[in-house]
């Protein structure tokens, strides 16, 4: 019976978190009170599970940067060929990015362990990078931190139009990444 109840909670917990996700992008001021509307629960349940509305937004915070790290480490970026990665980390990423924006847009370094997550990300995509430029796939003259910089200001412009595909986006940003927008002349 303990389990179902587990269960039970956590289902909770998480149509809160879902349910503020969709309140507080729409309207980053909204109060516990809408939220809890949203979720279809009661006010007195959401501060149960959750003290205060900053409590609320540094779980949905914690629970977008944690489905961002599976999203990447589900791509196995250090073992597929990198052209393969780097478009499904991409893909991932979008997704969790377009579900959880307002939670991903909120500060990183606030919570060490919410920190360290995004450091071992950019750890991994270093890597990635790395690879695809030791199989030619970017040129070797290029800066990789650039790249890694540029990569991430693609992945975060395209989400923030979430009404695409995000595997049509991740090909259109893997694209852009790897060949750019201008005609192949040189400077």
């Amino acid at each position: 019976m303990g389990k179902a109840l587990r269960s039970d909670a956590e289902r909770t917990v998480m149509t809160i978190l879902e349910a503020a996700e969709r309140v507080l992008s729409r309207n980053p001021a909204a109060s516990m009170e809408q939220i809890a509307e949203a979720a279809g629960v009661a006010r007195t349940t959401v501060h149960r599970r959750f003290t205060s509305r900053d409590a609320l937004v540094e779980a949905m915070t914690g629970w977008a940067a944690q489905r961002f790290a599976e999203a990447v480490a589900a791509a196995n970026p250090d073992s597929t060929p990198p052209l393969v990665a780097l478009y499904q980390v991409t893909a991932n990423v979008l997704r969790v990015k377009i579900d959880w924006g307002f939670a991903m847009s909120r500060a990183q370094d606030a919570d060490p362990e919410i920190a360290r997550i995004h450091a071992e990300v950019a750890e991994i995509c270093a890597r990635l990078l790395s690879r695809a430029a030791g199989t030619g796939l970017i040129r070797s003259e290029v800066d990789l931190e650039w790249a890694r910089r540029v990569y991430y200001a693609l992945i975060h412009e395209s989400a923030a139009e979430p009404e695409g595909d995000p595997d049509a986006m991740a090909t259109r940003l893997v694209d852009t990444l790897l060949r750019g927008i201008g005609a192949d002349r040189g400077l």
